[in-house]
């Protein structure tokens, strides 16, 4: 079974036993999480989701991404190079089960 599922303002296509990297969830390692934003099974479309399909999933992990670089630079003002970084947190989460 095939589903787009909507986590953390992203959509993501899952199926059974795919592993996806979402946004931060307030939840422990190995506990079972449960999405009920189905926006598609198969060739169903929902408007805007599809009711009484939910999607389950295994959290695996909780840490932060690689370190990106952000510089900012204005032209002719030397004074004014700044380096920033960023590590964005995630979750990995294991899709176990596509109940529809």
């Amino acid at each position: 079974m095939n589903a787009v599922i909507k986590v953390g303002g992203k959509q993501y296509y899952v199926t059974e036993g795919s592993e996806i990297f979402v946004e931060k969830i307030d939840c422990n390692e190995n506990d079972v999480v449960t999405f009920d934003q189905v926006l598609m099974l198969n060739s169903k479309v929902g408007n805007p989701y599809l009711t009484g399909v939910t999607v389950e999933g295994e959290v695996l992990k909780n840490g932060k991404a690689k370190k990106i670089r952000v510089f900012k630079y204005k032209s002719k003002d030397r004074s004014n190079r700044r380096t920033q970084g960023h590590r964005q947190p995630y979750t990995k989460i294991k899709i176990t089960k596509i109940n529809g």
